[in-house]
């Protein structure tokens, strides 16, 4: 049998992942509301303007989380001796 010239790395377990991703998506999230809202006042006075600025930065904030949160939500492999 051939010896891999990697040592296999240990993998971070679930529970960590899912601190570190928690943690993670919390401070995403306090920045992002506050660059929303610096951003919001900026904006004309127009309801159309707000109505269309609040329905992309209300749905926006999910696509640059999407890969953190797929990283938290693989499991385990099994440990093989």
């Amino acid at each position: 049998m051939s010896v891999p010239l990697i040592p296999a790395r240990p993998l971070i377990p679930a529970r960590v992942r899912k601190l570190i991703g928690g943690l993670g998506i919390m401070v995403f999230l306090t920045a992002y509301v506050a660059i929303a809202t610096t951003l919001y006042d900026y904006l004309p006075d127009n309801r159309a303007v707000h109505l269309l600025y609040f329905a992309v930065v209300g749905l926006a904030w999910g696509l640059p989380l999407m890969p953190l949160m797929s990283w938290m939500g693989k499991a385990d492999k099994p440990v093989i001796r």
